[in-house]
């Protein structure tokens, strides 16, 4: 089964939108939207179901496929700011706050190489958090 990337971003109000690419070769498209990153993910696997029966009722042929949601890093920052303070972050990546700052107000947009390094840091973090171990 054929795997979609959807794109979760930030909206200018704070909210959320989940979207397919334009160009990954199936006869429809699906957008999702809510208040959290978790209500835009439940809107858009509805949409889908409702896409699906859509086709159904109409005895049109429709292509299943799984989805991998990601991120832009200004969403994701905007979204885990409570959780992942600036300085963290700092601490994490190597990125000053002022810059993270910069990704987190959309002034300016990390390349992909700085993408790969919050990613990356993160994955560490996220890493060495699931070997925690409590007596």
């Amino acid at each position: 089964m054929k795997t979609i990337r959807v794109l979760i971003e930030q909206g200018p109000k704070g909210d959320y939108n989940a979207c397919m690419p334009d160009d990954d070769g199936l006869d429809y498209g699906i957008m999702g939207e809510g208040n959290t990153i978790a209500e835009t993910i439940a809107d858009f696997k509805s949409v889908y179901q409702g896409m699906k029966e859509y086709y159904a009722k109409h005895g049109e042929p429709f292509e299943e496929v799984e989805f991998e949601f990601v991120y832009d890093v200004p969403s994701f920052l905007a979204y885990y700011k409570g959780l992942l303070t600036l300085t963290g972050l700092q601490q994490l990546t190597g990125i000053s706050q002022p810059q993270l700052s910069q990704y987190i107000s959309g002034y300016r947009r990390p390349s992909k190489k700085t993408a790969a390094k919050i990613e990356t840091a993160l994955h560490s973090f996220a890493n060495e958090l699931s070997q925690v171990r409590f007596i």
